[in-house]
């Protein structure tokens, strides 16, 4: 009988323990850490001993996960990526009525994608883009784990439905985004806007969109959020 050279036997999954670099709550503190002291410092003046401090961890067990801070710094941004990605998916995946869904989503993505964690981190990962650009892509691949991606599927059923009418979704979906955020990203982006937009003129500029959006893809010509 050949003896188990598993390094993850038995005995050691009772225990608990994870094989080297494979430990997903210890992967999660290093992330955690490192993404703080990127939106405090910026990537490149962070360094691995600041992130080591911060995630209170030493440097070889960082090096364990990951190879760099570059490949540090991409895995944050995909986990952001994913999350955000994720919470939009559950505000679809919950809409039936066409304008209920696009005010929500709109609602959700504008707040998102305002706030000062993520205006950091886009300012961030706008530093980085030249020298890693296929980060930079990523944010913008046609996958199943891209918010385009749950808005296309929630407009293919809402055609299904009769209620929208589009020779292109994946335009389609880009305008809504578009128009979601209209310039206040842009605003936040440059430091135009130091604060987030307040809920109301979030709910106004939503309304503004879905109205806008109904109009030029709605089935018929009364589909239009009330103001």
């Amino acid at each position: 009988m050949l003896e188990n050279k598993c390094p993850r036997s038995g005995a050691a999954l009772a225990a608990g323990r994870f094989a080297a670099g494979e430990d997903p709550a210890k992967r999660e503190q290093i992330l955690d850490g490192a993404k703080r002291v990127f939106m405090r410092l910026g990537f490149d003046a962070a360094s691995m001993n600041d992130i080591t401090r911060e995630a209170g961890v030493s440097k070889g067990t960082i090096y364990v996960y990951f190879q760099n801070k570059d490949d540090l710094f991409a895995a944050i941004m995909e986990r952001e990526r994913t999350r955000l990605a994720e919470s939009m998916r559950d505000i679809l995946d919950g809409s039936e009525e066409v304008e209920d869904g696009l005010y929500r989503f709109g609602v959700a993505f504008a707040e998102r994608v305002t706030s000062h964690e993520t205006i950091s981190a886009m300012r961030t990962m706008i530093s980085v883009a030249p020298r890693m650009p296929i980060l930079s892509q990523r944010f913008f691949q046609d996958d199943s784990m891209n918010i385009r991606f749950f808005l296309e599927r929630f407009l293919i059923r809402q055609i299904a439905r009769g209620v929208l009418r589009m020779d292109d979704v994946s335009q389609a979906a880009r305008h809504f985004l578009e128009l979601s955020t209209g310039t206040f990203m842009k605003m936040r982006l440059f430091g135009h806007m130091a604060q987030p937009p307040s809920r109301a003129e979030i709910e106004k500029q939503i309304n503004s969109a879905v109205r806008l959006f109904m109009a030029g893809y709605g089935a018929s010509p009364d589909h239009a959020r009330p103001a």
